[in-house]
């Protein structure tokens, strides 16, 4: 994943190269290895934000702590470059026994296998930004730094056509590996196995490959025809999984079970063809073997009647005309922005996190810490991602009840990501991410301006009027946005991370884009969704989000010191301590265990749940903490026995806790596609009911949203926004919001009406 500048603009710019000397030299009492004793290293040139940070290795120097330089241009968190992913295709490629098994290899996936959290330590104490010798636990005789980090390392999912394996390979990469001759030289091959009774999930390649033999078998041309539609380039095949309902649907076979869409017009490739769908016909095509396998015309649905509202391109096209009454509106920040990217680290006010990006998952954010002045920099969390989302769909008929897409599972959220654009995606000075995939034969692919960063005013952040001197302070509220947008199918999805001044963290998916549809025999309606058009409904459903967070509330990389609490309000019963009848108070309970952190959503009395430090106390006494405060939620809608659930059972409830284990990455699994067993996942391993009260907490949270369709949904959906928030609890000693440096134009005392009434003795005094 590569850094791109806004081209509008040369603030941003990227640093200057500065040479930097390196290793300083360090103390007998703490040798390097493979640095040559205490001999000053080679001059390296290398990147860096400012001489800020030349001046801390400076100073470092000066205490006898050994900063080194960076051994590896790549941070360990870094995303793969193009040139590593091109390495580790060749490099799984070579390693093929024959040439039948190389031909037949499909990459779904090349992706940095992340270190250990101790390797993050290493690689941010002394090789990059932001220089933290401390994370390094001081030994005998001081720390024994290495010469240079370990190889990064990439993990591969690997689907062979000929055979119907999925396989997992990693691959160990170097430096000279990824800049040979432009990264066609070969890695080493660590490790492979094959995974049994498993369906990695659907690539593009394949869903084109589905649509053209879909259009080409006789049968369904003959049952277009029935249906008005001679014309096969008007039909649109939208390849979904075929989830697991039944037998028939385990993974021995590489299923997808197409729903049919069809356009009107033939010269408009633009036009809304999710606006016809195409009902009454069940279609099963094995992918593998590009083969329609099951076909049938079970009931001849008309075709919607073209609807002159159905598009969603400019208003003359849809027999209308655009707004013409606004006007411009600038977003200016003439001085340049206020963050500083060095690579993939980003800093912004007291923040400070790395950029990540994955083909499933999308953006990542790593090694989230705030600085406090009076305790320097202090974690807050080590990874934070969208690992899973779910579309149930609420009708039992045909094909809706099959809908029930696992977009990040089943397809990949990075993978189907947006190049943006300044002015329509993202407004004002923008950095932008570039992002890195291998397509389906190994290629490398990449999507420009990927990720998006840039600052939003964000209101007020506080305010408050003496009414008595007519004075007032307020304070305005600025947020870092990082966010990534993508479209699975019919619709889009936005998913930001936002950083306020406060310390708040918020996370946020905004959905828009194209309602799937299904059509209407004339004079029916549907009891399990809305009439949008003639002929035309949109089917109930929901969409649920799953956020992972691994959290480190002020600890470091190779500590473990976090528990969680459950906070509800109680009414105080009456009594002696309630003789008002007006007595509440917050009760906490400590989540002890994975089966007692098993949670949900309660508003009736503010339920939150709090991230603490068991052994770090606030200015009080108290704990210091990080809160999660829930936004509106939602369970499934579905019965105990809905054969989604059998998939997706961390549904069930709002959150999850567990203990750190670094393979427990996905609640569904590794891989729900066609995925026959029950509860796989998040579900299974808090069965062992592990220990919680003090470890390294990994926090689930699942938020959903239940969607009933309106009229104003079509042709284009607006925007709905869910999310929820991290916030500091008992984490700063005082509020720092009083840092934000006034904003102008605020109320003087001689223009307040309640300063007429104050004496003007007292006046000229203020």
């Amino acid at each position: 994943m590569a850094t791109t500048e806004e081209k509008a603009t040369s603030c941003c710019a990227a640093p200057p190269k500065v040479a930097a000397i390196a290793p300083v030299v360090a103390s007998a009492a703490a040798p390097i290895a493979g640095g040559g004793g205490g001999k000053v290293a080679a001059v390296e040139e290398w990147d860096v934000d400012d001489k800020a940070t030349l001046t801390a290795n400076a100073k470092a120097s000066a205490k006898g702590i050994p900063i080194m330089t960076r051994a590896q241009t790549s941070h360990p968190l870094d995303p793969l470059s193009a040139a590593e992913i091109a390495v580790a295709v060749a490099t799984v490629r070579a390693a093929g026994a024959t040439p039948e098994v190389r031909d037949s290899m499909r990459f779904v996936e090349v992706v940095l296998l992340e270190p250990e959290k101790n390797v993050v330590a290493l690689a941010d104490a002394y090789f990059f930004p932001p220089f933290q010798p401390s994370l390094i636990p001081r030994t005998k005789g001081g720390p024994v730094i290495p010469g240079k980090l370990p190889p990064r390392r990439a993990r591969l999912v690997v689907y062979n056509r000929k055979s119907n394996e999925t396989s997992i390979w990693v691959v160990e990469l170097s430096e000279v590996h990824a800049a040979t001759r432009g990264g066609h030289h070969r890695g080493k091959v660590v490790s492979s196995e094959v995974i049994p009774d498993v369906q990695p999930p659907m690539d593009a390649v394949e869903y084109a490959e589905c649509e053209a033999v879909v259009k080409s078998f006789p049968p369904f041309i003959e049952a277009m025809k029935k249906r008005g539609i001679e014309d096969m380039e008007l039909v649109m095949v939208d390849a979904w999984c075929a989830g697991y309902h039944s037998e028939a649907d385990a993974p021995s076979r590489r299923l997808a079970k197409p729903l049919i869409f069809c356009r009107t017009e033939s010269d408009s490739p633009m036009e809304n063809g999710y606006a016809r769908p195409v009902e009454g016909l069940h279609i099963l095509v094995d992918i593998q073997n590009n083969v329609v396998i099951e076909f049938e015309d079970r009931k001849l649905v008309p075709l919607p009647p073209a609807d002159p509202l159905r598009n969603y391109t400019p208003g003359e096209t849809r027999g209308g005309v655009d707004r013409s009454d606004l006007k411009p509106l600038q977003i200016l920040q003439p001085e340049g922005p206020s963050f500083r990217i060095n690579g993939h680290f980003v800093e912004w006010q007291k923040w400070n996190f790395r950029i990540g990006f994955t083909p499933r998952e999308g953006l990542v954010i790593y090694s989230v810490a705030y600085i406090d002045e009076s305790r320097g920099r202090r974690p807050v969390a080590h990874r934070l991602s969208f690992v899973e989302m779910v579309v149930p769909y609420g009708d039992p008929n045909e094909p809706h009840y099959r809908k029930n897409a696992f977009d990040a599972g089943e397809d990949g959220l990075g993978k189907n990501a947006h190049s943006l654009k300044r002015g329509c995606d993202c407004l004002g000075y923008i950095k932008y991410f570039d992002a890195h995939f291998t397509n389906y034969t190994g290629g490398v692919e990449t999507i420009e301006n990927c990720v998006c960063l840039h600052e939003e005013d964000h209101g007020i952040l506080w305010k408050h009027q003496d009414w008595r001197t007519g004075l007032a302070e307020v304070r305005r509220s600025r947020r870092l946005s990082v966010s990534f947008i993508c479209t699975v199918a019919n619709y889009e999805y936005g998913f930001y991370w936002h950083f306020y001044q406060d310390g708040k963290i918020e996370a946020e998916v905004k959905l828009t884009g194209i309602l799937s549809l299904g059509a209407l025999t004339p004079g029916e309606s549907r009891k399990y969704g809305t009439t949008i058009a003639p002929g035309l409904y949109a089917p109930v459903h929901q969409h649920f989000f799953v956020a992972r967070m691994d959290m480190a509330v002020d600890c470091k990389p190779t500590e473990a010191f976090n528990q969680v609490v459950e906070v509800n309000v109680k009414v105080e019963e009456p009594g002696q301590n309630n003789v008002h009848n007006n007595a509440f108070y917050a009760e906490e309970k400590v989540l002890k265990s994975e089966l007692k952190a098993m949670r949900d959503c309660d508003p009736s009395v503010a339920r939150h749940w709090i991230v603490r430090n068991t052994r770090t106390v606030n200015r009080t006494g108290q704990p210091t903490g990080y809160k999660l405060v829930p936004g509106s939620n939602c369970l499934p809608l579905a019965g105990a026995e809905a054969k989604f659930l059998r998939r997706a059972a961390f549904l069930k409830h709002n959150l999850w806790v567990t203990p750190y284990k670094r393979d427990e990455m996905f609640p569904g699994g590794e891989f729900p596609n066609q995925n026959p067993r029950i509860n796989e996942g998040l579900a299974t391993w808090v069965t062992k009911d592990r220990p919680l009260e003090e470890t390294a907490i990994v926090l689930w949270y699942v938020f959903g949203i239940t969607h009933i369709p309106r009229l104003e949904d079509w042709p284009v959906m607006p925007v709905e926004r869910i999310g929820f928030m991290l916030m500091p609890h008992g984490f700063f000693n005082c509020s720092t919001a009083v840092d934000v440096p006034p904003s102008a134009g605020e109320l003087e005392a001689k223009d307040s009406p309640v300063a007429k009434l104050i004496p003007n003795n007292l006046l000229a005094k203020l």
